[in-house]
């Protein structure tokens, strides 16, 4: 049986490069200020706290921390913390009303992101 040393795996043995290949991929290639977005987005939704946060108000619409909270099973000081984040990346917005405070989605991308994720997930799953 021969084992190969886990850092060889990802390396060419030998250095040979495609120039038209790279030069489709490069032209087809986001800007880096896009990706650099798109991997803070994925930050952002890297915590299950803020991914559960975020499937209740996709189900439910409309809720405050309290109501987060016990979805969620998380303190309210955990919840109000993830909320920050997700409102700092524009993913939902806040409403007040009196002394009470409510979150609501506000990107509906965040569905076909999230449903698709899933799937991804139970996808693998499922070749285990």
């Amino acid at each position: 049986m021969i084992t190969a040393n886990a850092a060889d795996v990802d390396m060419c043995e030998v250095s040979v490069i495609d120039r038209k290949r790279v030069e489709v991929a490069r032209s087809l290639m986001p800007a880096i200020d896009e990706t650099d977005r798109m991997a803070e987005w994925f930050r952002v939704l890297g915590d299950p706290t803020r991914t559960r946060l975020l499937y209740a108000l996709l189900e439910v619409g409309e809720l405050c921390v309290c109501d987060l909270s016990a979805v969620v099973g998380a303190t309210e000081s955990t919840v109000s913390h993830s909320l920050r984040w997700l409102r700092a990346a524009g993913i939902v917005r806040a409403r007040r009303s009196g002394r009470m405070m409510y979150y609501s989605l506000d990107d509906e991308h965040v569905r076909m992101l999230l449903n698709l994720s899933r799937e991804h997930v139970r996808h693998r799953e499922r070749g285990r």
